[in-house]
């Protein structure tokens, strides 16, 4: 019997062509959603901090959690490359991930106005904005994160300064597809290791350079490496890398990472290389996300499960982007009401009831919005492009 492609690879042998390589199936791979599910997690445990901090060293590590959007970022560059498919054009491309986003987006804006904005005088300290139409136009078009003032950049649902960068990912994608697919699984990884060079030298650049005004590019534009990453690395096991890497250790690095941050800055560590590790954090976290990212996609093609496959995982890692949404505007509902609650473990209540309701929040805007709407926008240019292919091939046979 013969081999498959995948396992020619796997011996060493030469890969197929690139085209062949896109036409192969691959693998869903849900320890990934499980695991986006936990760093939605992170970044609600980070904002609740707003409302109702943890007393110690606990609220220092939950003020970590914003790292949970650099996984977003990695993992959203891993799997558009990974489920790239031949002959889905750019702008179906577009279309798709449009549909994926913007409908739940503009629910959870429509939920968030009331909350973050007023027409009357706002008290000194708050964090409610004066009302501006051109502002919040440029959530609805998810330009907000062009601008670092944070009126603009969080301005409409301040989670969702995200999403300007998501939109811009997504449209050099397919373009920076076309020079990933030139390369082999060697060429990928060189791809890669590049993409970190530049990340860390734009990092040692700001840190050198203060007064150079490196540190005011646009987010869009410092975080792109992220995405980039995960495109990198999900174009090399396509190709047919393979790596013996823990999931231990992969998603043990995320938690290492976070650990070396806190332990550094809570206790002022002055031991050379090591005292850079605050100011170098998202940059060691996309690494420690690349290496998770990784180790579950390598487990997964081996036929191995792993913890993060549940059902219940999977299901929520599927809600995660709605659960990201909301949680926020829920968060500062209880802060606009009951007021910022002094740090104690009673609090710990306020993070049950608070979670208790973004996640059924969460469930009814990924239910009843973001995937029957999907669902509809992609059957609507589905059809389209169906048409334009029959028409196409009438064309050519007259």
């Amino acid at each position: 019997m013969g081999r498959s492609p995948a396992a020619t690879r796997e011996q060493g042998a030469p890969i197929l062509d690139n085209r062949s390589i896109l036409e192969e199936r691959t693998k869903r791979l849900d320890a990934l959603t499980g695991l986006r599910w936990w760093a939605a997690f992170m970044v609600f445990l980070y904002h609740m901090l707003v409302f109702a901090p943890l007393p110690g060293v606990i609220t220092t590590v939950f003020a970590q959690g914003y790292f949970g959007v650099t996984f977003f970022f990695v993992l959203s560059g891993f799997v558009l490359t990974w489920s790239a498919r031949p002959g889905v054009s750019v702008s179906t491309f577009y279309w798709r991930r449009f549909a994926r986003i913007w409908p739940a987006h503009m629910v959870a804006l429509a939920l968030a106005i009331p909350v973050f904005y007023t027409l009357t005088t706002i008290p000194e300290g708050s964090f409610l904005k004066p009302f501006d139409f051109g502002i919040l136009l440029l959530s609805v078009v998810l330009l907000q994160g062009w601008w670092n003032a944070p009126t603009i950049l969080f301005s409409g649902n301040p989670a969702a300064w995200t999403l300007t960068c998501e939109a811009f990912f997504y449209a050099l994608h397919p373009w920076i597809s076309r020079i990933l697919v030139r390369f082999s699984r060697r060429g990928a990884l060189f791809f890669a290791a590049g993409v970190v060079a530049c990340a860390f030298s734009y990092r040692l650049l700001v840190l050198l350079l203060p007064a150079s005004g490196l540190a005011d590019l646009p987010t869009p534009v410092v975080r792109v490496t992220e995405f980039v990453l995960g495109m990198a690395l999900a174009w090399a096991i396509r190709a047919g890398w393979r790596v013996r890497l823990s999931p231990l250790i992969g998603v043990g690095s995320m938690f290492i990472t976070v650990f070396a941050i806190v332990f550094v800055s809570q206790y002022q560590i002055d031991v050379p290389v090591v005292r850079h590790i605050p100011a170098f954090g998202n940059e060691l976290f996309t690494l420690a996300c690349a290496a998770a990212i990784v180790s579950l996609a390598q487990r997964g093609l081996a036929g191995k499960r792993s913890l993060f496959e549940s059902k219940l995982q999977v299901s929520l890692g599927e809600w995660s982007f709605a659960f990201y949404l909301v949680h926020a505007t829920f968060i500062y509902v209880a802060l606009r009401i009951f007021g910022f609650q002094d740090p104690s473990w009673r609090n710990l209540a306020w993070f049950a009831a608070l979670f208790a309701v973004d996640l059924i929040a969460a469930w009814a805007l990924h239910s009843f919005v973001e995937r029957p709407v999907e669902r509809r926008m992609r059957g609507w240019k589905d059809e389209r492009d169906r048409r334009a292919r029959t028409r196409a091939d009438v064309r050519n046979a007259g």
